[in-house]
Formats: structure tokens, C-alpha cells, sequence
């Protein structure tokens, strides 16, 4: 996907070469993996002369964001903030990320709790060990 939101319209030949250089993939998985996000939605194809032409049909910052949802929705409400704290950690980020981090923070900060509550039903995490 990352090959077609740099791009907007990009053919197929461009992806392959892309894919190739850095996953070093073979042209039929990435053809077939092509043809799996068409036939999910998440792109278009149309056909110009012999070229085939791929399209976003997703904005990157929305998958993103529901791919990072998912993600969270995934884990104990609890572990959330160590969870983000680690990325953080981990991730090189430039003076502007961290201005629009620490803004946030001091947003959230006047709508934080004394503790999270977990949300996960008893044996999915170990918040409810000893209860």
C-alpha cells in the first residue's frame, strides 16, 4: 500500500520493481498480493493499453489509524499507555512530534483517571490474578 499512497496512480511494473528491491518478492506474490487488496476494496485497478494502473481506495493516515485501533483494541486498556510509551521509545521522532506529543499530553492530562480500568473478560489478561 505504501507503494501506492507515495505515488497516487502507479502501474503495476512500478510496484513490482519497488516490492522486489526491498521485500525481495517474487513477481507472482506480488501480483497475487495485487489482487487480493483489489478484491478486498482497498484498491482500484484499471487497465490503460497493457498497463494495469493502481489507485488507493483508503487514505493512508485512516489505515493507519484503524490499523493502530485495532491493535489497542487488542490488548488490556491498562497496558495502553506503556504500550504507547514504549513506541515512542523505540521510534527516532523530530522536535515537531514532540511539541504535538507533549500538546496532546497536557490535553489529556485534565481528562486523565487515577487508574484504567480493565476491560478484558477475566483469563484474557493478568489484571484479575489473585481476585
Amino acid at each position: 500500500m505504501s507503494v501506492v499512497w507515495a505515488n497516487d496512480r502507479v502501474t503495476s511494473k512500478k510496484v513490482i520493481s519497488v516490492l522486489q528491491e526491498k521485500m525481495d518478492w517474487t513477481q507472482s506474490t506480488i501480483k497475487t498480493i495485487l489482487g487480493r487488496l483489489v478484491g478486498k476494496g482497498v484498491l482500484n485497478t484499471e487497465q490503460e493499453g497493457r498497463k494495469f494502473i493502481y489507485t488507493a481506495n483508503i487514505v493512508e493516515k485512516e489505515a493507519v489509524r484503524d490499523y493502530a485501533e485495532d491493535i489497542f483494541n487488542r490488548i488490556c486498556k491498562k497496558k495502553v499507555g506503556n504500550v504507547i510509551g514504549s513506541i515512542i521509545e523505540d521510534h527516532v521522532l523530530s522536535f515537531d512530534d514532540i511539541d504535538r506529543l507533549e500538546k496532546i499530553l497536557e490535553i489529556k492530562k485534565s481528562f486523565a483517571v487515577e487508574e484504567v480500568d480493565c476491560q478484558c473478560t477475566e483469563g484474557q489478561c493478568d489484571c484479575h490474578e489473585g481476585c
